[in-house]
């Protein structure tokens, strides 16, 4: 018995020990995590420089919690960047006396096109204020380009190239991998929603004409925009920047710097030393370079405001879905829940929605729609659109006050659809797995995926569509002042960029985030006595940690196993959401 106890009490002893062990370890992990993610004081000092070089994508909303996406394999940070904390940033460094300059230091952007835009209107902005901008990168591909534009000095190593080449849109259709895996894919659309062509990669292995004349349309708006700002801030013609891209005159740095496309071909180590002579710095001297994070998370400099009046900005970006929704996603319970409280507490005068979507479930979309319908009849309302706001997108924009979107912002899509699997073929003939059934009326099996839809539930489908298109025409109508056959003419699924979409009364004015807060403010009578609310609410600290760790490790696997393929499993996953009535833009679409 001696022996038993003797055992029993070095096992728990040995089990504490682990125990208090994990503890230390896991609060290292803490300390180390926090260190990493830039969360302490810049320490900014007289003649520095802010330091961009952004590699996180970037997301509409930022967070403030250190352990969002981050790589518990790596013990890196992955979080996503903010436009709105690089937004309020970049007017802080501008009015910062300590701050002589910008350095944008990347090959590219990781954002949307609309997203880049509102960005590289707020370098501008940061530009006329007299302070300089110097770029460097070993190359640039177009995006990054379209940033250094406002540099006024563009450097690039000796070695390098610029990749301006003109927009590419690549379209992925499954139809072929249905077939061979004797899976049929029933879709109903709307009537005469030709254009509504987010289903044509479940039925066609190709572009249908109307779906090429929409993307033709589209993308050269979109690069007419793109080229229009090159010409503006390089001085040279929109005829010759389409020369250079169609024939690849800048594979070389020696003809990037010929063409003008690049000031001056230098290495790293010499740019730094023009930023030193820039500041003031002498050769030997350390240059002051500021990390834009540090500086972003650096809470002592930010101003406080005491207003007691509040703008509430409520953030809706990716797919719409119905319930809570995942990460990427815009859940109608959360979003309207979210748009609820804004309308409910006292402070808030004003509600700026931030629509990042290119659609999803049309039910969803009209749980949304009235929430933002309810929201107007007490305080104004407006609508920001980032880089695509289409279809449902579009749907729960409507009941605006005012809606603000940029020249190159994907939106309109105004049309429905249904698509309904068939799996039988694929159990059957390819896993031997028959089914059997029982009913106790004619149509109990509607909506069955393991077999076919008869004509009868075709029909019945196809009167829902019908029924919700013409409801979204109708709303479109009334909410924008237009006559409802001419909503009908430009909708059909058919995709705007902003700028024809303002031309088209579909939006009211050209601009971004911080245009539509200001109109905010100015609707409410505030001037500038507001503040800023942010919602959804963050989740609680040890949930999104549990979040967080949990989708980390499907992330790394996928990543790991997957690699440059993984943009194709992300569309897979999508087509398993497309089931029933769905309000989406062509989504399977990537530009380059």
């Amino acid at each position: 018995m001696k022996q038993f106890f003797k055992f029993m009490f070095a096992s728990m002893l040995g089990t504490l020990l682990t125990i208090v062990l994990i503890i230390l370890i896991f609060i290292g992990m803490i300390a180390g995590i926090v260190e990493t993610t830039g969360t302490e004081d810049a320490k900014v000092k007289a003649n520095s420089v802010l330091h961009i070089d952004w590699k996180m994508p970037i997301r509409d909303r930022g967070s403030d919690n250190p352990f969002e996406a981050f790589d518990y394999y790596t013990m890196e940070s992955k979080r996503p960047l903010g436009l709105n904390d690089i937004l309020e940033t970049l007017d802080r460094a501008t009015d910062d006396p300590r701050i002589d300059g910008l350095f944008l230091d990347m090959e590219t952007i990781p954002a949307g096109i609309a997203t880049s835009q509102e960005i590289r209107n707020k370098l501008l902005e940061f530009k006329e204020s007299g302070k300089f901008i110097l770029s460097f990168a070993n190359s640039y591909d177009q995006r990054g380009y379209y940033l250094a534009s406002v540099a006024d000095t563009i450097y690039m190593n000796p070695e390098g190239m610029v990749l301006l080449k003109g927009l590419h849109a690549q379209l992925m259709f499954f139809k072929g991998m249905f077939e061979k895996l004797d899976i049929d894919v029933q879709v109903v659309r709307g009537p005469n929603n030709k254009y509504k062509s987010a289903v044509e990669p479940l039925l066609l292995d190709k572009m249908s004409e109307a779906n090429r004349e929409q993307l033709e349309v589209l993308l050269n708006s979109v690069w007419g925009r793109f080229i229009l700002a090159l010409s503006e801030s390089r001085g040279i013609s929109v005829e010759e920047l389409n020369g250079m891209a169609d024939r690849l005159d800048l594979s070389t740095a020696e003809k990037a710097l010929e063409m003008n496309i690049v000031d001056k071909l230098a290495y790293r180590d010499e740019v730094m030393q023009k930023l030193k002579e820039k500041t003031g710095k002498q050769e030997d001297d350390q240059l002051a370079l500021v990390d834009f994070s540090k500086y972003m998370n650096d809470k002592q400099d930010k101003k406080t405001n005491v207003s007691k009046n509040r703008i509430a900005v409520v953030y809706a970006q990716g797919g719409i879905v119905q319930g809570r929704g995942g990460p990427d996603e815009i859940g109608a319970e959360t979003i309207s829940e979210a748009i609820r409280k804004a309308r409910t507490n006292e402070r808030v005068k004003a509600i700026v929605f931030r629509v990042n979507s290119g659609g999803g479930d049309a039910l969803a979309s009209e749980i949304i729609r009235r929430e933002v319908e309810m929201a107007k009849a007490k305080m104004p309302v407006i609508v920001s659109m980032g880089d695509v706001a289409a279809s449902g997108g579009y749907w729960i924009s409507t009941n605006a006050d005012y809606i603000f979107a940029q020249p190159t912002t994907i939106t309109g899509s105004i049309g429905v659809f249904g698509v309904i699997p068939n799996f039988k073929g694929f159990f059957n003939n390819k896993l031997g797995i028959t089914f059997d059934e029982l009913e106790t009326n004619e149509n109990a099996d509607f909506i069955n995926i393991f077999g076919p839809m008869s004509d009868y539930q075709l029909q019945k489908l196809n009167e829902a569509i019908v029924k919700i298109y013409n409801d979204f025409t109708q709303l479109v109508a009334t909410t924008r002042n237009l006559d409802v056959a001419y909503v009908d003419s430009i909708a059909r699924g058919r995709v705007w960029t902003g700028s024809d979409a303002l031309e088209l009364g579909l939006v009211d004015q050209m601009g971004g985030l911080e245009d539509a807060i200001a109109y905010a403010a100015e609707k409410a009578g505030l001037g500038e006595d507001y503040r800023l609310s942010e919602y959804p609410e963050r989740k609680k600290f040890i949930e999104q940690l549990l979040e967080e760790m949990t989708s980390s490790m499907e992330t790394r696997i996928v990543d790991k196993n997957l690699g440059q393929f993984k943009t194709y499993y992300d569309r897979i996953k999508t087509l398993q959401k497309m089931q029933g009535i769905q309000a989406r833009m062509p989504f399977f679409m990537t530009i380059n």
